[in-house]
């Protein structure tokens, strides 16, 4: 399963960023095969788990609940 994090760079947001993909590395591990980070602009956070855009800053509001996303990785494991 591989997880996508879009977050804007000029905004600062790469705390929230790394403390995302950190609490799923160390919950899923290698039954991630990868997360990808990518930094952007316009004040973008966006997280999609394979092809489900389970948050979007301009969508949802805010950053996401790590709870949420782990929730979406589970549920596309399966």
């Amino acid at each position: 399963m591989k997880v996508r994090i879009t977050y804007c760079a000029e905004c600062g947001y790469e705390p929230q960023t790394l403390e995302l993909a950190g609490a799923l590395m160390r919950e899923f591990g290698e039954r991630l095969a990868s997360i990808e980070i990518i930094p952007w602009e316009d004040g973008t956070f966006d997280v999609r788990v394979g092809d489900e855009l389970v948050h979007s800053m301009a969508r949802d509001g805010g950053f996401p609940e790590v709870a949420a996303v782990s929730a979406a990785v589970r549920r596309a494991i399966g």
